[in-house]
């Protein structure tokens, strides 16, 4: 009979993937190690490190992390089997080895996901979402999103995001091109309301589709944003998806009016006990001329938040993603392709779900001629921002930016109804900019600081 050891000396990426699986589906105290040795075994040990060193150490200490990937355990067997063979190996370890390929080769950004808006429709009217305002008049058909995917894959791209609009709008579209794209993994923001019993048992047959439900808070906070009752349908959504064995997360925008909910542990100790796995938080942001400025968090709430976003991570069981100060781990901005670009029902290819311009549109070029337009060169050329990763943002941080990409490219707006320039925009960012700065300056010298301590240790 072969050992591990023996497995490994004739490991193939083919073989590697069955070994992978097939420990997976067995006690994991003993067989997670023995998966992290074929990675290592299969990929650069400089793929993912600080990643693959915490999933070490969790299994190790047995810590909260630990009890994330039992939780792991209590899902639908081919649901998490899906997960791990499109997540982990597709689109992880498989795809971002050839997406460095392509962008070595067009010395373009090629991205690790794509974020696309099935539909600009969208049953509720949030305070403050540009997506409200757009309307129910577009739609990226079936064939256009299919050929997204196809063209993806071939750069390496398995990992699907969609945003919108509400996008189970669209819901039966989806799900057939989940099960016609069965080797990538389909993520969508979604407020919850249209996940009834009829989807989860969609989401059961074809596996590979997650829900992120967004919320605000509490109830109270959560409503007066999104509309009386949203907070209540979205929580009978997440027991239907936890009763039927499905993986759901959560995903947060932060804002001045809710910062009380979203830094206590009480708001995702809630969310964790309904079954949550994961937590996107993002910044409000300033976009559209009908936006609501006062909205952003201060200074010291960001701060705070951040903190606890740190806090969470190191105490819970629960995956967080921190769209802008995760900037710290992955070397600032990750827009224009860098790491994940935008397309919305239109078909305008922009470089961030939060930059609203564009030089090109899906149905008129390939996917990778759109990673060589402009504007995503642009991108490519000045990334990253800042030298401060707690800055990262071109608009939000650096509000100078934004202006001298858009003119320089002749980008142009691409917002459904309401179009609004570049500078526009970035005037409404500069005082939070000036104050954010120092905050920022704070952290990044004691991040430095803590660095070097550890190198020295």
């Amino acid at each position: 009979m072969m050992t591990i050891t023996d497995e490994l000396k004739t490991l193939t990426i083919s073989k590697g993937r069955e070994l992978i699986s097939e420990y997976l589906e067995k006690d994991p105290e003993e067989n997670i190690p023995r998966v992290m040795m074929i990675v290592d075994k299969l990929f650069p040990h400089e793929l993912y490190s600080t990643a693959r060193k915490m999933i070490r150490e969790s299994i190790a200490n047995k810590d909260h992390m630990y009890q994330l990937i039992l939780y792991a355990y209590q899902l639908d067997p081919g649901v998490r089997r899906a997960f791990v063979n499109n997540f982990f190996i597709n689109a992880t370890l498989n795809g971002s080895k050839i997406q460095d390929e392509y962008a070595a080769k067009y010395n373009c950004n090629v991205p690790w996901a794509i974020l696309l808006d099935p539909t600009s429709a969208c049953n509720l009217h949030c305070t403050g979402c540009w997506a409200a305002e757009y309307g129910h008049n577009y739609n990226l058909d079936y064939e256009t999103i299919d050929s997204i995917i196809e063209q993806g894959k071939k750069l390496g791209i398995y990992m699907y995001i969609y945003t919108g609009g509400e996008p189970l709008v669209r819901k039966n579209d989806l799900i057939k091109l989940c099960a016609a794209h069965a080797d990538c993994e389909f993520l969508a923001f979604t407020n919850g309301t249209l996940i009834d019993e009829a989807f989860c048992r969609d989401m059961l047959r074809v596996k590979n589709f997650m829900p992120a439900i967004s919320l605000e808070g509490f109830e109270a906070a959560n409503d007066n944003r999104r509309g009386q009752g949203a907070y209540r349908k979205a929580t009978q959504a997440m027991a239907r998806l936890k009763s039927a064995k499905l993986p759901f997360g959560v995903s947060v925008c932060y804002t001045s009016a809710n910062f009380q909910d979203i830094n206590s542990d009480a708001f995702f100790d809630t969310m964790i006990a309904q079954g949550a796995m994961f937590s996107w938080f993002f910044h409000y942001m300033p976009v559209g001329n009908d936006a609501v400025p006062s909205l952003m968090v201060s200074p010291q709430q960001r701060v705070a938040l951040y903190q606890h976003i740190c806090h969470i991570r190191n105490t819970k069981p629960l995956f967080c993603m921190d769209f802008q100060d995760d900037g710290v781990h992955v070397g600032g901005c990750i827009a224009g392709g860098r790491r994940y670009l935008h397309i919305n029902a239109k078909g305008d290819v922009e470089p961030c779900v939060f930059i609203h311009y564009s030089n090109i549109n899906i149905h008129d070029t390939t996917l990778l001629d759109a990673l060589r337009s402009p504007i995503f060169q642009a991108y490519h050329d000045h990334q990253p921002f800042n030298s401060n990763h707690f800055r990262p943002c071109p608009m939000l941080e650096n509000p100078q930016e934004l202006p001298k990409l858009v003119n320089t490219t002749h980008a142009v707006n691409t917002d459904y109804c309401s179009p609004e320039s570049a500078e526009h925009l970035c005037r409404k960012c500069e005082s939070y900019a000036a104050a954010w700065k120092p905050a920022a300056d704070a952290l990044w010298a004691q991040r430095i600081k803590d660095q070097t301590a550890q190198a020295s240790s």
